[in-house]
């Protein structure tokens, strides 16, 4: 069977347990994809020895019959999680050489569940970015091109997730959210990508960016992989404080696509100036599907929206200040040449100065400026403050019997390599559909809905209550259908 590399999670788990195929040759499938797509430079560090022997035992398992949903399926982990033994280096050179000890949570998960690893995948550093231009790494190209064959970003900080899964070299990946990292890759290369309520996937052995708003989550093909895959990676992790004690639902078998009956609300703060038309268009179209499947659709208003980006920036690039601390060439990672004379004092300056890249740097000072005397109050706890008024928002409008909410993913479709490279407030206005959904802990799902006058492809936002994934999983499987996205993007690599 050819094409195994472009199979769903769900059409490969049907045909590994039906015999069609193994384990092994699927993986095979995806490592010769790998292979032949290093222009991407969406895989940072290969492991196919790895791959083989974890698809030999999935391939145990399975002739024993013993096949969770995710028993096989080939998976490229972003650089962010730790896995023991392989490097994780979080995109950064301040991280060179490290190898954990021990595995994340979620890659735990997933291995247990018979999940293949086939490498670990390129990211904005730390995190930080929304192009995949800031990793170490170099950057990611969009496997989407323009007619005129211009290379495009990913997006950011998942680039490599969003490209590899874009590109069929594995079938699904994790991703990590911290202001829209999933979200907003997805909608750039036309694949489904799921930001889960915080605290329903465990953040232990996810190398930290802002631990208030970080949160792991599927990227894959379509809706249906996303519900296999979450109920794999989530659950209560003692190991994390603010992982929650709660059951994890059958979010497949949620998947009805029958929402007659629901709500659906569309915020009048989100037709902001300068949207383009065909974004406009996408989302009076996407409404206009909800409301053909049978969803009752109102008018609502976020009033406090317009304060959350600025909000944000001051509260995660404080987060990560304190986060970021603790690389200073003592214990672990990347450590500065002295010379004589040098005390410890040189020693962190020196170290940091050349194992940060420039946005980390840029961040980190920010960070270390909000939280300092006589500005913590001006600037981080009035941000504080906004944050809770953005969560009253959701909480009023949810409570008032709204069941999710429809928005754009992102402002635009891809933009080109370098673009917005110098201008920071521009790359940081890529996050203002996305950064209120990890301000008020909810969670959210970029679907891709259509594509622009290019050709490239754009997603649709929706938004659901805390916890309520299965519900918010299947109105966006009512919406995928709906669109019937099938665009692919032609392979030049």
């Amino acid at each position: 069977m050819s094409d195994l590399n472009k199979l769903t999670i769900a059409a490969a788990r049907d045909g590994l347990r039906a015999k069609d195929f193994t384990a092994v040759e699927l993986t095979d499938a995806c490592l010769a994809q790998i292979d032949g797509a290093q222009a991407l430079n969406a895989f940072a560090h290969h492991t196919p020895d790895i791959a083989r022997a974890q698809a030999g035992a999935a391939d145990t398992r399975i002739a024993g019959g013993d096949a969770p949903a995710m028993c096989g399926i080939p998976l490229g982990i972003k650089d962010l999680f730790c896995t023991k033994g392989v490097p994780s280096q979080a995109a950064s050179a301040i991280l060179n050489g490290f190898k954990p000890e021990y595995e994340s949570t979620v890659t735990q998960n997933l291995f247990d569940a018979g999940a293949v690893m086939l490498g670990k995948l390129n990211m904005d550093e730390f995190a930080m970015g929304s192009s995949n231009e800031t990793s170490t790494y170099g950057n990611v190209i969009n496997p989407w091109k323009t007619a005129s064959g211009t290379d495009l970003t990913p997006g950011g900080s998942s680039g490599g997730s969003a490209s590899a899964v874009a590109a069929d070299l594995c079938l699904a990946a994790t991703g990590t959210d911290t202001g829209g990292s999933i979200r907003q890759p997805a909608a750039f290369t036309g694949i489904t990508g799921l930001k889960p309520t915080y605290g329903r996937c465990s953040r232990w052995g996810i190398v930290a960016f802002a631990s208030s708003l970080d949160q792991a989550g599927p990227m894959t093909r379509d809706v249906r992989d996303c519900a296999i895959m979450l109920g794999a990676m989530c659950g209560h992790d003692p190991k994390d404080s603010t992982s929650a004690d709660l059951p994890v639902p059958d979010f497949e078998a949620a998947l009805t696509g029958d929402i007659r009956g629901k709500t659906i609300g569309i915020p009048k703060e989100y037709h902001m100036d300068g949207i383009p038309s065909e974004i406009e268009k996408l989302w009076a179209d996407g409404t206009a599907m909800l409301r053909d499947a049978g969803a009752k659709i109102v008018d609502i208003s976020l009033p406090h929206t317009k304060y959350a980006l600025p909000a944000y920036y001051v509260i995660a690039p404080a987060e990560a200040s304190s986060n970021l601390a603790r690389y200073d060439g003592v214990r672990f990672g990347h450590r500065a040449k002295l010379e004589q004379g040098d005390g410890i004092t040189e020693m962190y300056e020196k170290t940091r100065a050349e194992g940060f890249g420039d946005e980390v740097k840029r961040r980190v000072m920010i960070g270390t400026y909000v939280l300092s005397a006589g500005f913590y109050d001006a600037y981080y706890n009035r941000a504080r403050k906004v944050r809770a008024l953005i969560k009253k928002d959701f909480d009023d409008v949810f409570a008032q019997g709204v069941d999710a909410i429809l928005t754009p993913a992102t402002p635009s479709s891809a933009f080109e390599l370098g673009m917005n490279h110098d201008d920071p407030v521009q790359m940081y206005l890529n996050d203002v559909f996305t950064v209120t959904v990890n301000l008020a802990g909810l969670p959210g799902i970029s679907v891709p809905a259509g594509v622009d006058k290019n050709g490239l492809p754009l997603g649709l936002q929706l938004i659901g209550k805390p916890w309520e994934e299965a519900d918010l999983l299947n109105t966006a499987y009512s919406l995928e259908r709906a669109a019937g996205f099938v665009a692919k993007p032609t392979r030049w690599w």
